[in-house]
């Protein structure tokens, strides 16, 4: 059968932010570019909160009179992704952190100097730079002064379309052409074993009518279905019969390489199962093309994977900031955490260490605070969320032993843990978790309230996840590495198909940036690659 052939010098597969960022520097190199995407383009970043995690001095910073340097963001950085890449390269990210705004702002991406005077898992409409990780909980503080980092693309809501969309206007007028609908089957090789190119099925040719209803499907796959995994898997059979009518086999010819950017693999029920089973019951947070498939194309060349157990998971407690003085106990009744760490740290802990199971303890006063923060702080679907798991996931008791009962939590394990946590409080003591002291405060008189936080099935308090593990690269080029940390020639990965910045910890913009930061290496490299290869030690 002769198939029909097409060429470029770069072609992108996946283009969500690292897809985008990549064909952006590509083609700004001087190189012709064709991006190929299952849907229709926008990957998770169209469905993210939209933050870029950088410091060092940005525009944004300096506008809002916030002080930060470059040492002091490495060094947040550094305690708090552990040694997920080298120094070297970590380095090199926060380096380049001003630049990077400097280079979305200048590609149409919005920010805005606005400071939330609060901390929360993700500001209202009024606030676009915060807090967004853990630097002002107590074990950072510890190692630097609390910077706000989370640069949120300035858009009502969850504004990660306000990333993509002007990215992808840009590359647009570029040049760079796209290729939707069309879905990545295999890597092509030559005898040396040089990746020349990717064979894909697309829908391109199809009638209008056929994309049209395509595209409705991947758009319910996306959102309600993330929220709902049975429609989710009802549109994801309608687009495979779609595919199976109409697609035809395409070979693409990329002259000097192939960037792989197609997102990580929280949509693969089996390779969670076999790595992370601990995680099945999240949310997937992502599309139906987080599937592993971008990183198992290149596994079948003999590239390396790793960290595929690590998934992040979620536990905001909030907004409204007022829990942030909640104590979150196990069924031991025991504290495990400071409360005012990043959802993920909460979240991993939970599952790791604690059976998936939590509650938010919070006495009478602390309650009514929070309820009376929550409509000023929240956005629609925050307030919605806090609201549903106050009706339903909630017990009440007039003592802390009937409370625990009712939970499920062991009763003199709860009264021990606030009774050290009272004495603490009162005699000026250290927080037992590290605790800020502005955040420390006594456990009062009840009715008492145990909000529960687990990790479970649910459409009202879903917990998110989504994956950290990936392809091995080359921390220099982005180029995808073997197992004996060779590199396969011609052959790139980015954004969360590879291992990057947050493989061992998630902060809010962390990966976003990470996309950003290695998009932009991978095609620096794919162009300007010379006959020598820089590999890791």
């Amino acid at each position: 059968m002769t198939r029909q052939r097409t060429s470029a010098d770069v072609v992108v597969v996946g283009y969500g932010a690292a897809g985008v960022c990549a064909a952006l520097e590509s083609r700004a190199r001087g190189a012709d570019v064709l991006a190929v995407d299952r849907f229709d383009g926008g990957g998770t970043t169209q469905v993210s909160g939209g933050i870029i995690y950088a410091g060092g001095g940005t525009w944004v910073q300096r506008a809002a009179g916030i002080e930060d340097s470059n040492d002091a963001m490495y060094a947040y950085l550094q305690a708090e992704i552990g040694d997920a890449v080298r120094p070297e390269t970590l380095r090199r990210f926060v380096d380049s952190s001003p630049g990077m705004i400097d280079w979305l702002t200048g590609h149409g991406v919005p920010f805005e100097a606005s400071v939330c005077p609060y901390k929360t898992s993700f500001p209202n409409n009024n606030y676009y730079l915060y807090f967004s990780g853990s630097e002002n909980s107590g074990r950072f503080r510890a190692v630097t002064p609390p910077t706000q980092r989370g640069h949120r693309a300035k858009g009502p809501g969850a504004s990660g379309k306000k990333i993509y969309e002007p990215l992808a206007r840009s590359a647009a007028r570029l040049g760079v052409r796209t290729q939707f609908h069309t879905r990545a089957e295999k890597l092509l090789v030559d005898e040396r074993g040089r990746v020349t190119g990717v064979r894909v099925s697309t829908l391109a040719d199809a009638p209008s009518h056929v994309r049209s209803r395509y595209r409705r499907c991947a758009a319910l796959a996306i959102k309600p279905g993330i929220y709902y995994p049975p429609l989710r898997a009802a549109m994801e059979s309608l687009m495979a019969r779609i595919e199976q009518r109409h697609a035809r086999t395409v070979d693409i010819r990329a002259r000097k390489g192939v960037i792989l950017s197609a997102g990580g693999y929280i949509a693969n029920r089996q390779l969670i199962g076999e790595h992370a089973p601990a995680y099945l019951d999240g949310l997937q947070l992502g599309t139906s093309g987080d599937d592993g498939a971008g990183m198992q194309l290149a596994a079948e060349l003999g590239a390396a994977t790793a960290r595929l157990d690590n998934v992040s998971a979620w536990r905001f407690i909030t907004p409204p900031s007022a829990f942030l003085s909640a104590l979150i106990v196990d069924s031991a009744g025991h504290r495990f955490i400071d409360e005012t760490r990043y959802g993920a740290a909460v979240g991993h802990a939970m599952v790791q260490e604690h059976e998936g199971r939590a509650w938010i303890l919070a006495d009478d006063e602390l309650l009514r605070t929070a309820r009376k923060d929550l409509p000023r702080q929240a956005i629609w679907f925050q307030r919605l969320q806090m609201e549903a798991m106050l009706r339903f996931d909630r017990v009440v008791a007039d003592t802390v032993e009937l409370v625990a009962t009712k939970a499920g939590i062991d009763p003199g394990g709860l009264r021990g843990t606030i009774a050290a946590h009272n004495a603490a409080a009162a005699g000026g003591q250290p927080d037992p978790m590290g605790k800020p002291a502005e955040f420390v405060r006594p456990v009062g008189a009840g009715p008492f309230s145990l909000i529960s936080i687990a990790v479970k099935p649910s459409l009202i308090n879903p917990c998110p996840m989504f994956t950290l593990g990936g392809l091995v690269v080359d921390e220099t080029s982005g180029a995808v590495l073997t197992a004996d940390r060779q590199p396969i020639e011609g052959l790139y990965a980015a954004g969360r198909t590879a291992i990057g910045i947050c493989a061992n910890s998630y902060v809010s913009g962390l990966s976003l940036a990470d996309c950003v930061f290695s998009g932009r290496r991978a095609a620096e490299h794919v162009v300007e690659q010379s006959s020598t290869h820089h590999t890791d030690p």
